[in-house]
């Protein structure tokens, strides 16, 4: 019998379901929130909304950046926008279709609970963000501006040109900054968190390394928040930054926290399409472009004129004919799907045929150069930089990447991990996309557990358990210390021959062929067993020069190469474990005759969050069953 997890997930009509628990939960008497400290680790959306809120409250915030300064966060990189159910263009968008396109757009692998909230809360993140100063796109007569994304048949995208992360990110960054004057939250930058401190079944502490000094650190909370963000590093080329990893949220698994879902991972099909070995990252093109950017490939197959040489007679807008209802803003899934059927058709465009063209051509002879400027100006002169092209003179190429990872560690409603006194927000979680992420709402889903879940739900473990009062000098900090230490000088003493950046290419090889876009049984298997062998290889023959106890990036980025590595092979078990195609998991042998994602909802309409067991041995699977009372499972359509 397969153990079963409490979501804790209230009951009742779905609207009243937040309101009803939030009352239901415990308080702290705001004179005694000073007595309580929260230990936050990451400083991205999530977590410097988090650390604001709280130190807002009057708890005292202790939070850890991995960068030199908050405003470095990944959460930079979201450029199209948020959603939010504000209705602002009455084209019949509500709290309600909004929950309802997000269950859908996530192939109903998703909590119907959790999404509801994080619809019912959206409106909330636009004023506060307004409030804050955030310079969103505004009409002409002053009120703001909204515009389309994939999987909805309405406007409801907040954005700030192409930058809309980076703006939502200065305006947490200033809240963050204005706790840390009043000296309620603690700021420490350049530090990377390396282990999690359990004392008598409780998250109560962490051990960081400072990435300047190489010195080791403790710290000692009452909770611990981890928003750390994803895993998409694991492929090696991905739209991520450099220093995004998985490391912290895979030491919380190692410590009992729950792994859910971790094959749930998006490809995002608007990216610089691969240009030569020597990239260490891929470059993403805003979703947003797919407002007025025609998607197509060649008819002909294998012709590799330029594009703007192939006619019009010549191009076949496939996502148009294939989808009519919503034409190029289908989701991330289908579009990217869609684009590697093309070129692996031979209908792919640019000097490699893996590439597909996003042309605005008809958008800029229909409304004008200046307005297409206006809307995307920024995108297209990063596009320009990187290419050599002007996009306003041809077509984009792009091509799907590795973006975001819905998989993460297991929550239940209160954003608590199976590690009392463990909440993990934003990306880190699985909790609110099920299989496949709709584009705007990763910055939604930040800053909604960052400035109105957690700020509730935390008095669950605040005023709702007893804990006795530690400080660093307990043996669990030392045996944690001791931990991290003798893991980083294992890898030292490795003096192998090869670098982990070449190992960490051999991975991403491996994932992308094996364990991306398509998936098969075999595929898995094989991936397994080489992942396997690499990491073997690595422990075996990598070689770190310098020593821990100064800075050294090469050890830093080892050390989470380790961690991806025992990732990997969890990933590959858990996307063969599961043999049905649902958003971004697509096994070859699932599909429809149209070559869409076929579910299996009478074998695996459930979460599987899986226990850690060891290295390389068989994680013990934890079933939480999906039931939709409200969006009712159906074959998902684009049509």
């Amino acid at each position: 019998m397969v153990p079963q997890l409490d979501s804790k997930c209230p009951s009742g009509p779905i609207e009243d379901r937040w309101r009803k628990h939030k009352f239901a939960l415990p308080l702290v008497n705001p004179a005694n929130r000073r007595k309580y400290n929260v230990i936050v680790v990451g400083s991205g959306l999530a977590g410097a909304s988090a650390a604001a809120s709280l130190g807002e409250m009057g708890y005292n915030v202790q939070c850890f950046c991995i960068q030199d300064s908050p405003r470095r966060a990944h959460s930079i990189a979201a450029q199209g926008g948020i959603n939010a159910a504000k209705n602002y263009p009455n084209d019949g968008d509500s709290v309600y279709r909004l929950f309802y396109d997000t269950v859908k757009g996530g192939d109903f692998r998703a909590r119907e609970s959790n999404v509801y909230r994080l619809a019912e809360v959206s409106n909330n993140i636009i004023d506060q963000c307004v409030a804050q100063g955030v310079p969103f796109a505004r009409e002409y007569g002053g009120l703001l501006d909204n515009r389309s994304f994939g999987g909805a048949q309405v406007e409801r995208t907040f954005y700030a040109r192409g930058q809309t992360g980076q703006q939502l990110l200065l305006g947490a960054y200033g809240s963050l900054m204005r706790q840390v004057s009043t000296g309620r939250v603690q700021m420490f930058s350049r530090r990377e968190m390396v282990e999690l401190v359990i004392v008598e079944g409780q998250a109560r502490g962490i051990v960081v390394r400072d990435v300047v000094t190489g010195e080791y650190e403790r710290y000692a909370g009452d909770a611990v928040l981890l928003c750390t963000g994803g895993y998409g590093n694991v492929f090696y080329l991905s739209t991520n930054a450099k220093a995004s990893n998985a490391s912290a949220a895979w030491r919380c698994h190692k410590k009992g926290a729950y792994f859910a879902n971790p094959c749930f991972t998006q490809i995002h099909p608007t990216c610089i399409p691969v240009s030569g070995d020597y990239q260490s990252k891929l470059t993403l093109m805003s979703e947003s472009l797919r407002n007025d950017g025609r998607v197509w490939v060649t008819k002909k197959v294998g012709d590799t004129r330029r594009p703007s040489d192939i006619p019009e007679a010549e191009r076949d807008y496939y996502l148009e004919r294939r989808y009519p209802g919503f034409g190029n803003l289908v989701p991330r899934d289908v579009a990217s799907r869609a684009a590697k059927i093309e070129c692996d058709g031979g209908h792919g465009v640019g000097a490699t045929g893996q590439a597909v063209c996003l042309d605005f051509r008809d958008a800029i002879a229909r409304d004008g150069r200046n307005v297409i400027e206006a809307k995307y100006g920024n995108l297209f002169q990063m596009y320009e930089m990187i290419t050599g092209e002007d996009p306003y003179q041809v077509p984009m190429r792009i091509y799907p990447a590795v973006h975001y990872t819905m998989g993460g560690l297991w929550v239940d409603y209160n954003l608590e991990s199976t590690v009392p006194g463990l909440f993990v927000l934003g990306e880190a979680n699985f909790s609110d996309h099920g299989a496949n992420r709709l584009g705007a709402s990763a910055l939604m889903q930040g800053l909604a557990d960052g400035y109105f879940v957690i700020p509730a739900t935390i008095t669950a473990q605040i005023a709702g358990r007893k804990r006795e009062p530690i400080t660093t000098e307990h043996a669990a900090f030392a045996e944690a210390e001791a931990a991290a230490r003798a893991r980083n000088q294992k890898i030292l003493d490795v003096r192998g021959s090869k670098s982990s950046e070449h190992i960490h290419r051999e991975l991403g090889k491996i994932m992308w062929d094996k364990v991306g876009m398509g998936r098969n049984a075999q595929g898995l298997a094989e991936a397994q067993k080489e992942i396997s062998a690499l990491r073997e290889e690595f422990w075996s023959d990598v070689r770190v020069p310098g020593t821990a106890d100064h800075m050294n990036p090469g050890l830093e980025h080892a050390a989470r190469l380790a961690d991806f590595l025992e990732l990997a092979e969890f990933f590959a078990m858990d996307a063969l474990h599961r043999e049905e195609s649902c958003g971004g998991h697509f096994r070859e042998e699932y599909q429809t005759p149209e070559g869409e994602a076929l579910r299996r909802d009478d074998e695996f309409a459930y979460v599987a969050a899986w226990e850690f067991q060891g290295v390389g041995k068989p994680a013990t699977l934890h079933k939480e069953d999906l039931s939709f009372e409200y969006v009712k499972l159906a074959t998902r359509s684009y049509k």
